[in-house]
C-alpha cells in the first residue's frame, strides 16, 4: 500500500472575489512557509478534494486548493439554473488562478492535477510560465476535440449497451457528434426534472467508463449529491460542448512555453477515459517532462500511480 501523508485541516481559507458576481473558495494546507503548490481539480466541475493533499509532505509544502467557478464552495453554484454560465470559461478560470496567486502573495508555485485539471494547469503554465516552478500531472489530458469525441462517442466500441443508454438521453440530437451539446442544452432547461434526468444519465455513463477499467461496479459520479451532479454535468457539458475554448492541438503546439519547467507525467496504460496517446504526445513535445506509464492502472489511478506522484512531489520539495 502506498504510504501517503496524513490529511490535515486547512490553516487558512477564504472566498476570493473574481468578478461577474463570482467568488472562488480556496484553502491552504501544510506549512505556511513551505514550497507553494496549487492543486487543480478535475471534472470540469468536480470541486476540490482535500485528500489530494496527502501526496504532499505537509512540513515542506504550502498546499493551495481551490474550487473552480460554479462548483464546490464557490458561488454562485452551477446547480442553480439562474447562474450565468457565460462567465464560466477556460479564460475565466485561468484569470482566477492568477488572481489567487496574487492574492496569496506567491511568486511561483508547483502545479499538480489530472484529467481536466491537467488541461487547465497546462493552459495556465503556457500563459504564465514565469509563475510555474514545476508540474506534476496524473492522468494527462489536453481536452482536444478528438479526446472529447473519444470519451462520448468512440467508447461505443467497448461499451455499446451503456452508450446506447447515454445516447437515448438526447433523442433529439441530429447525430452522434451533437450528443455533448444536446446534454448541455438539457442542463439549461427550465424544467428541473429534465435537468435531473440528464445529469443522472451523464453520471451513469461516466461511472460505466471507470467501472470497466477495474471490473467493479462503482457509483463514483452517481453517488454524489443532487446539487453536485447538477453542477458537475452542467459545467462539464458546457466546457466540452465548446472544446474548452481551446484550439485543437493548442496545448501540444505551445509546449515551447514550458521550456525550463521540469515536469512529471504519470499515466495508466488501461485508461479508457483518456487513452495513453495524449500523455505520449505531450512527453514527446515537452523535453523537460518525464513520462511514467503504469501498466496496471486506469483513469482513476491506484497505488502504483499514487506512489509515483508522491515520489515526484517529494523530489521537487527542496527545489
Amino acid at each position: 500500500m502506498v504510504n501517503l501523508y496524513s490529511q490535515e485541516e486547512p490553516y487558512n481559507q477564504g472566498m476570493l472575489e473574481v468578478g461577474n458576481e463570482n467568488q472562488v473558495h480556496w484553502n491552504s494546507y501544510g506549512n505556511p512557509d513551505g514550497k507553494p503548490a496549487l492543486v487543480v481539480h478535475g471534472g470540469p466541475g468536480s470541486g476540490s478534494n482535500p485528500r489530494s493533499c496527502q501526496y504532499f509532505d505537509p512540513d515542506r509544502y504550502k498546499i493551495v486548493l481551490f474550487d473552480q467557478r460554479g462548483c464546490g464552495k464557490s458561488t454562485p453554484p452551477a446547480s442553480d439554473p439562474a447562474t450565468d454560465m457565460s462567465y464560466n470559461t477556460t479564460d475565466h478560470l485561468l484569470a482566477d488562478m492568477e488572481h489567487l496567486r496574487q492574492h496569496l502573495d506567491i511568486d511561483r508555485w508547483l502545479l499538480f492535477g489530472g484529467s481536466w485539471g491537467s488541461t487547465l494547469l497546462l493552459a495556465y503554465a503556457e500563459r504564465y510560465p514565469e509563475r510555474v516552478s514545476e508540474i506534476v500531472i496524473s492522468p494527462v489530458t489536453t481536452t482536444r476535440q478528438s479526446e472529447i469525441d473519444w470519451l462520448y462517442q468512440g467508447l461505443y466500441r467497448f461499451l455499446p449497451e451503456a452508450w446506447e443508454q447515454f445516447r437515448a438521453g438526447v433523442p433529439d440530437a441530429d447525430n452522434d457528434e451533437d450528443i455533448v451539446a444536446a446534454y448541455a442544452n438539457l442542463m439549461e432547461d427550465s424544467d428541473p426534472q429534465v435537468r435531473i434526468q440528464a445529469a443522472n444519465r451523464w453520471c451513469a455513463w461516466e461511472d460505466v467508463v471507470i467501472s470497466h477499467e477495474s471490473g467493479e461496479d462503482v457509483r463514483t459520479y452517481s453517488s454524489g449529491s443532487l446539487d453536485w451532479r447538477l453542477s458537475f454535468v452542467r459545467i462539464a457539458s458546457h466546457y466540452f460542448s465548446h472544446a474548452a475554448w481551446l484550439e485543437e492541438e493548442q496545448l501540444l503546439r505551445n509546449t515551447d512555453c514550458l521550456s525550463g519547467i521540469p515536469g512529471v507525467l504519470v499515466h495508466g496504460r488501461l485508461d479508457l477515459a483518456g487513452p495513453l496517446e495524449t500523455a505520449w504526445e505531450l512527453d514527446r513535445a515537452w523535453p523537460d517532462a518525464e513520462l511514467t506509464v503504469v501498466d496496471n492502472s486506469g483513469h482513476t489511478g491506484g497505488e502504483t500511480m499514487g506512489m509515483h506522484v508522491r515520489d515526484a512531489l517529494d523530489s521537487y520539495a527542496e527545489r
